[in-house]
């Protein structure tokens, strides 16, 4: 190699680097290489995941679950998101969850519930209860970055999540998947709020509970409807590839702050086999 060849070598490795270094101080909270539709479509991301059980001989609020979490920590804290099951269920119903999530970078706590009957605003104080475990007493607390937090939850779930980011407006982002509540109005929340509903819902049906929710939210709120195409309530109980890429890329760009992922969000998706609708606001602003 010649010396000139090897100086424009040496040029374009320390370019790479800076812009990399820039890259990385820009957003600090950005976790896991650039993201693609088939990245994010994938039954695993880019982490190795390790679990641990949470038994509810040991927790106060709440009825125990599962912790899923990146095994390294080479890239630091991550953000973290507690998923309440619906009525009548238990953690297994929305397990398919946690390791999904949690290989894309974040730690993830599905729950038991105090009791399968517990209603929507029990359910919201107990996705509550279990984020301030899991940053204040967990095993996985210092992998933690307590300021980048979000909730999910399935029907009453979904109903929990918006009655725990109305109590807890410094929520970065929640999820309602086929959300049930008989509070239809939501005009105090001020968390990025994704409400996912389904065309063949008898359960929750959208016209009286997703779509008024998703309508009552604030104008000025990051926020946005997904209607999936044959699709019903318990849809989300089993490993859902749409549910999942929307869920990853809402949480990513509300909780990491990773605008790299504002590309699967806006512009608005269009229907079609997987997606009966999609409303939203964009660009998003937070």
């Amino acid at each position: 190699m010649s010396a000139l060849a090897a100086l424009a070598t040496i040029g374009a490795i320390a370019t790479f680097t800076a812009s990399g270094a820039q890259a990385s101080a820009a957003n600090p909270y950005e976790r896991g290489p650039a993201p693609t539709s088939a990245s994010i479509e994938a039954l695993r991301g880019p982490y190795a995941v390790s679990q641990t059980d949470v038994s509810p001989l040991g927790v106060t609020g709440f009825g125990g679950g599962t912790v899923y979490y990146p095994t390294s920590t080479a890239d630091g804290t991550f953000g973290a998101v507690v998923i309440s099951p619906g009525f009548t269920a238990y953690q297994s119903s929305i397990s398919w969850l946690g390791p999904r999530l949690a290989s894309q970078g974040f730690i993830v706590m599905t729950i038991d519930t105090l009791t399968t009957l517990d209603q929507p605003d029990s359910r919201g104080r107990q996705l509550l209860a279990a984020l301030d475990y899991l940053t204040e007493r967990s095993a996985v607390r210092t992998r933690i970055d307590s300021g980048r937090l979000g909730v999910m939850g399935h029907s009453m779930g979904g109903g929990g999540t918006l009655e725990a980011a109305k109590s807890r407006p410094s929520l970065q982002a929640a999820i309602a998947l086929t959300g049930w509540n008989t509070d239809k109005s939501w005009p105090e929340i001020k968390t990025p709020a994704l409400i996912v509903g389904a065309d063949g819902d008898t359960v929750a049906p959208v016209a009286t509970h997703s779509e008024p929710f998703y309508t009552s939210l604030p104008g000025s709120l990051d926020k946005a409807y997904l209607e999936l195409n044959n699709a019903t309530h318990f849809t989300p109980n089993s490993s859902n590839t749409t549910i999942a890429k929307y869920s990853i890329s809402w949480l990513k760009r509300f909780i990491d702050n990773d605008s790299r992922y504002e590309q699967f969000l806006c512009p608005l998706p269009g229907p079609g086999p997987a997606i009966e609708e999609y409303r939203g606001n964009c660009p998003h602003t937070s």
